[in-house]
């Protein structure tokens, strides 16, 4: 079937109103200003959540510029006519923008399962306008868990502006600086090893850090085989598999306890990386152990991190962080399109 293209052109009335100024008519199949009819708009929003601007632009014969603006009112509607409910328990994390350690702040509700907000920054500063201007004081009130990395900024926040809220620290970002002792531990170790014990322990990385349960029959055998060994590799293994345990109490002061005889014993086992992990764990008490009666995490957080990371890879990256956000909004947040209201 041929496609066959049609072109609308139409003056606009344009009246001088002597208190409003000059105004131009409104017209029924546009939005003002916009480049394109309303139900053309509409339909570019829809793809433009599933393709790059650019593919988008290219299926309905339009520049990427055009669509970017489509993304952009849409995205203004949606946020303007979006359902606000109270939040109970929200998840804070970072999402790399470009190179150079450049980053922005994202808001999930875990109950819900949706994006709430896009910050430009991981500064204090960046992050204070999710609790001031998109919450407000009265739905800040409505907090009671938020869950985050250990990042000092969050927990300020938190405390300043919802002070009733539990601070949970992610198991996902605990975990991350435990495997990280046990791999420096294994790196240093490397570096000393000589003769056989080098080649016993060589390429372990990943058999050491995997969970025991995810071992195949092949690496359960080859782990039998280096625990075999009396090495200090050997200890910090043993050691992050005790404190796994932790994750399983449900009664509080069973786990406080266990994580206590932990700590003692990371700290007498005489390497440097799993003190260092145990005095960031000692700073950290109150937002660790209330794991046990939330069983909360930033799961969902990371997976929608990763969706964001594939909307910048899809796009080749964006050439301003307002165009990021935009896409992110409209990718993530579900927001509604004026055709569906």
């Amino acid at each position: 079937m041929r496609k066959s293209r049609l072109i609308l052109r139409y003056g606009a009335r344009r009246v001088d109103c002597p208190r409003c100024g000059v105004r131009v008519e409104a017209v029924p199949w546009a939005e003002p200003w916009a480049r394109v009819r309303r139900a053309l708009s509409n339909a570019a929003a829809c793809l433009a959540r599933e393709l790059s601007w650019q593919g988008t632009a290219r299926q309905y014969g339009l520049n990427w510029k055009t669509v970017a603006g489509i993304v952009k009112r849409a995205v203004r509607y949606g946020l303007r006519n979006r359902k606000r409910p109270p939040v109970h328990g929200i998840g804070m994390d970072e999402v790399s923008r470009r190179k150079g350690q450049v980053y922005l702040t994202v808001v999930y509700d875990l109950k819900r399962r949706v994006l709430l907000w896009v910050g430009e920054d991981r500064t204090e500063e960046a992050v204070k306008k999710f609790f001031t201007e998109e919450m407000g004081r009265r739905r800040c009130c409505t907090l009671q868990v938020v869950c985050m990395d250990m990042w000092a900024g969050y927990a300020n926040l938190v405390r300043e502006h919802a002070p009733q809220g539990q601070i949970l620290f992610d198991r996902f970002h605990i975990v991350k600086h435990l495997q990280e002792a046990i791999d420096e531990v294994r790196r240093c170790e490397m570096r000393r090893l000589m003769g056989q014990e080098k080649v016993t322990f060589k390429s372990t990385r990943w058999l050491l850090l995997k969970n025991p349960w995810n071992l195949t029959g092949e690496q359960k055998e080859r782990l039998s085989t280096l625990l075999r060994w009396n090495t200090p590799i050997v200890r910090a293994y043993y050691l992050k598999e005790s404190f796994q345990l932790f994750w399983e109490y449900r009664q509080p002061q069973r786990a406080q306890d266990h994580l206590r005889k932990w700590m003692s014993s990371a700290m007498r086992s005489r390497l440097e990386p799993f003190k260092k992990f145990v005095r960031m764990l000692r700073s950290h008490l109150d937002g660790i152990l209330p794991w046990t009666k939330l069983r909360l995490s930033n799961g969902a957080v990371e997976g929608m991190n990763n969706k964001i990371k594939s909307i910048s890879h899809r796009s080749f990256g964006f050439r301003s962080v307002q165009y990021f956000i935009a896409a992110i909004y409209h990718c993530c947040a579900r927001l509604p399109l004026p055709s569906e209201c």
